[in-house]
């Protein structure tokens, strides 16, 4: 009895099962009909069952295969070629339905002009040209500095140091005895001796200051011949320095340097006197123009770089050596007018670049190009399709 209860039971199973498939069958068939049925009406339309001579890739027509499927050099399937099939094998016809599925965008070739600027970084120094020193004209022992350490700022006609020179002494002696003992005929010996005490190294505010006092000065101020920092000094106090020791060394900020690096694919692009801005993170929102002075004859071997000498306008002392910038480099002259496309409507395969041409009624003919410079999203082109 128990045999025959599970006989029962396993037929009713099967049973069931058996029901179950051929309900869901419909279903599933349904479900896949859109896809199958989008399909052949996109077949349809691009063929009426003509016969197929061979299938080829529409980026690379000159290669044939005998098979349907997806091209071993791009990411897209082959495309039949048909018997009676007229035009250019590198064009490929889609249905209306199909491009507007995958979104397809097209958009017209312009004539227009390409911003060539140049976005690069550098860093702030300072402007060697901008540069002056004190030197010790004569013997001379320091006495007193009264600036002390490396940058320090100084103002024009400052003390930097007060000095005994004997020689200056004596100099200013002389001076003072021909000028008691004037007469017409010591004029020309007189003139020679304030001459001697400016190449001394005596400047004319001092020289008007013995005049005036009558009596020579043992202990010379030394000045600071400009404005700017202490960038070097090479004595202290008490020490005693012979003819042509390098005192000290002043560098103005009224301009100063930013040193940027040129990639040197973009040399070509940067020209002396082109217009730069730079921003700093220092000041944000606030920006510093000046232009380039010269392009270094160097590269980089490390980097690949050239370095672009450029000049700023610092009068209020905001830019300080050592500073980061961000440096937009732009050119002399406007570029030439030009084929500007999408550059995401570019398609390079390696070998070579290619756009697909809209010719209208779902026809798309691949066209090789050759292409320029890219900027803002655009490329330029230079060869193989023309505007509109």
């Amino acid at each position: 009895m128990r045999k025959i209860l599970l006989i029962s039971a396993f037929l009713i199973a099967g049973f069931l099962l058996g029901a179950l498939t051929v309900y869901l069958r419909p279903v599933a068939d349904s479900a896949d009909a859109p896809s199958m049925a989008a399909m052949a009406e996109d077949g349809a339309a691009a063929s009426d069952a003509d016969e197929v001579l061979y299938w080829y890739d529409p980026m690379l027509p000159q290669h044939h295969f005998e098979a349907p499927g997806k091209s071993p050099f791009m990411d897209m399937m082959l495309v039949p070629k048909y018997a009676d099939a007229s035009g250019d094998e590198g064009s490929v016809n889609i249905s209306p339905r199909l491009v507007q599925n995958l979104g397809v965008r097209t958009e017209l070739a312009v004539l227009d002009r390409i911003e060539r600027r140049l976005k690069t970084s550098g860093v702030v120094a300072f402007n060697e040209r901008s540069i002056d020193v004190v030197q010790a004209r004569v013997p001379m022992i320091v006495e007193r500095l009264h600036v002390r350490a490396l940058h320090d700022p100084v103002r024009a006609g400052q003390a930097l140091m007060s000095v005994i020179a004997p020689e200056w002494n004596a100099a200013q002696a002389e001076f003072l005895s021909l000028r008691r003992a004037y007469s017409a005929d010591l004029a020309p010996v007189l003139a020679a001796a304030r001459q001697r005490l400016l190449l001394l190294g005596m400047n004319e505010a001092q020289i008007r200051a013995i005049e005036r006092s009558g009596r020579s000065d043992l202990r010379i101020e030394l000045l600071a011949p400009r404005s700017g920092v202490l960038t070097e000094l090479s004595v202290r106090e008490g020490a005693s320095v012979a003819a042509g020791t390098l005192l000290a060394t002043i560098n103005g900020v009224e301009t100063v340097w930013v040193n940027a690096a040129v990639p040197e694919a973009d040399a070509g692009l940067v020209q002396r006197g082109a217009r730069a801005t730079a921003t700093v993170i220092a000041y944000p929102g606030r920006e510093f123009v000046g232009e380039v002075q010269a392009l270094l004859p160097q590269i980089d071997p490390m980097s690949r770089t050239l370095t672009a000498r450029i000049q700023i306008d610092n009068t209020d002392g905001a830019l300080v050596a050592g500073m980061f910038a961000t440096l937009e480099l732009s050119p002399i002259e406007p570029s030439p007018r030009c084929v500007l496309i999408a550059t995401e409507a570019v398609i390079a395969t390696g070998s070579r670049h290619v756009v697909l041409v809209a010719e209208g009624e779902g026809k798309f003919r691949a066209q090789e190009v050759r292409v320029g410079i890219e900027a803002d999203g655009r490329s330029e082109i230079l060869e193989g399709i023309e505007a509109g």
